[in-house]
């Protein structure tokens, strides 16, 4: 597959996650879009089970590897959701009110520690949205406050029991593309 998202992850067991949302390989729904591309920044609800023996915690990401960046894009990142959950309702990416106490948003793309909506570039085709929830030894992931999703992977890798994942797609037509800016003609000095 162009773009394997877990090309370079550590094999480990693999749990159900699944929401009452989107189908894995469907579309998100329009409201899960960024807010500048029609949608609500608004995060799918997420159901989990079937976790390995040991659990103490989970990170939570979400990640488009076919963003046209070299590097893929992160769009939300959560860090010391209890060994306890095993669900997150719609909206949790941006309402810490439905986040257990315990859990830590971390940045994004963005540099926000919210849950970005899937904005794919017009007439760039369909992009995937993994969400993936890891399942860690630890019950509090040691990173730094600021961290990357990407450095929360690194740190995560000697944690880690398993991984459940769920991808939803997005795709902006190319006939959405906005209207090219004109250019406005220098103004000539009046006499």
């Amino acid at each position: 597959m162009a773009n394997d998202p877990n090309w370079n992850l550590p094999e480990v067991p693999t749990f159900t996650l699944t929401s009452p949302d989107f189908s894995d390989g469907d579309a998100l729904p329009d409201w899960a879009r960024g807010a500048d591309a029609g949608g609500e920044d608004r995060s799918p609800a997420l159901e989990w089970s079937g976790a390995p023996e040991g659990t103490q915690s989970y990170v939570l990401t979400v990640y488009d590897p076919d963003a046209p960046t070299g590097s893929g894009f992160w769009h939300w990142s959560l860090t010391d959701l209890p060994a306890s959950t095993t669900s997150l309702p719609q909206g949790a990416g941006t309402d810490d009110a439905l986040l257990p106490a315990e859990a830590l948003r971390r940045r994004n793309e963005y540099g926000t520690d919210t849950f970005l909506g899937a904005a794919p570039p017009a007439g760039h085709g369909p992009h995937r949205y993994v969400f993936t929830l890891s399942a860690l030894d630890v019950p509090v992931l040691e990173a730094p406050a600021d961290a990357t999703p990407a450095v929360v992977g690194f740190l995560l890798r000697e944690h880690l029991l398993g991984r459940a994942q769920l991808t939803g797609t997005q795709e902006t037509p190319a006939s959405c593309r906005p209207a090219p800016r004109r250019r406005r003609r220098p103004s000539l000095p009046r006499e």
